[in-house]
């Protein structure tokens, strides 16, 4: 599964861009990654302290769509 990702600038708001998170192999259901999703979310906040998460998903990594 993979955490999709729709991300601001925090000194920029406009300038914005997706990104991807992609889950341990034991998230391999949607619930399980919306469990997991939280404390992926919280990590990757804190190595990315210039951006700020606007929005974020779980999806298939098959099935990845074309916007958030």
């Amino acid at each position: 599964m993979l955490l999709l990702l729709s991300i601001c600038l925090v000194a920029q708001p406009s300038t914005c861009r997706e990104d991807r998170i992609e889950m341990s192999s034991g998230a391999s259901s949607p619930f399980v990654c919306l469990r997991n999703s939280q404390s992926a979310l919280a990590v990757w906040q804190a190595s990315h302290p210039e951006w700020h998460v606007e929005r974020w998903r779980c999806a298939a990594k098959g099935s990845v769509p074309k916007d958030l």
